[in-house]
């Protein structure tokens, strides 16, 4: 009987693994990349660009979570709340637990679309938190003068032109923007009050100020549930032979992934590619990355 039964543990393992009913599959998403800025140089995505990936991973019948691995410096608070709107439906409609992995950085909007997570999971040197809002740009006022360039701008509407780079800085124009980032600040402070609830072991006023800390601090913060990696955690978790599967976009004939960051952007110019590169690296610096 003992033979017998090797024996049909050896051919199981023979079947693949999305046909055998003993074997836990937790499909996989990667988000990687700045949210909301998406060329074939620095990648990135938008709630278009991850929509299908996550639709097939919460799709899996027999799957009882969804891995969700993000690596993102932030970017878009829109996009990112639609990320987040997206996996929260997604996981009450299939009735599916959503696991959250923080690869190198899950910050600012990273942060948002990780609070999707009913567990949220961070290596002990992933940077983790900058719930804060930044807008950042460059000033140009003297450049045209030196260049003896005459600029011409008509609008209809006084504010039209507001916090245009080649004119100067008007105070009232700062106060306004300051207004929509306070406005902004509230509903990302809102949203992980609401997900991270009493989880949350430090003063608010620390928490919600921009700062950013290791895994390892965000833990001991609340902001993360545990540490570790995504594989060891499956296996701990629903049992030594539980799999990931990683969902990606379908090849199309020749190879080439449909859809994604590279699909996204390819009517972009390439130097409207480069300055999006550039912007996309600022994100990463900022972590010192």
């Amino acid at each position: 009987m003992a033979v017998l039964a090797d024996l049909r543990r050896s051919l199981a393992k023979l079947v693949p693994a999305r046909f055998r009913k003993d074997l836990v599959v937790i499909p996989a998403v990667r988000l990687s990349g700045p949210i909301g800025l998406v060329n074939p140089i620095s990648g990135g995505m938008t709630l278009a660009t991850v929509a299908g990936r996550l639709e097939r991973a919460f799709a899996a019948p027999r799957a009882p979570a969804v891995a969700i691995l993000i690596n993102s410096p932030g970017g878009s608070p829109v996009q990112s709340r639609l990320i987040f709107e997206r996996i929260r439906q997604l996981a009450e409609e299939k009735d599916k637990k959503v696991l959250v992995f923080i690869e190198d950085v899950g910050a600012s909007g990273g942060y948002m679309i990780a609070c999707a997570g009913d567990e949220i999971v961070a290596d002990p040197s992933s940077i983790v938190g900058s719930i804060g809002v930044v807008s950042a740009g460059f000033g140009f006022v003297d450049l045209l003068d030196k260049l003896g360039i005459e600029r011409r701008v008509h609008t209809a509407g006084e504010n039209k032109a507001v916090l245009d780079p080649f004119r100067p800085e008007k105070p009232e124009d700062v106060e306004h923007l300051k207004a929509l980032q306070l406005e902004i600040h509230e509903t990302f402070i809102d949203l992980v009050r609401e997900r991270r609830g009493s989880r949350l072991r430090h003063d608010e006023e620390g928490l919600f100020t921009g700062l950013f800390w290791t895994g390892r601090k965000a833990l001991a913060l609340g902001l993360v549930d545990a540490l570790g990696d995504v594989r060891s955690f499956v296996k701990e978790r629903f049992g030594a032979e539980a799999k990931l599967r990683l969902i990606q976009e379908p090849r199309g004939l020749f190879g080439r992934r449909l859809g994604g960051a590279g699909g996204a952007a390819l009517g972009g110019s390439l130097p409207e590619q480069a300055l999006g590169a550039i912007e996309a690296r600022s994100l990463w610096a900022r972590y010192g990355l």
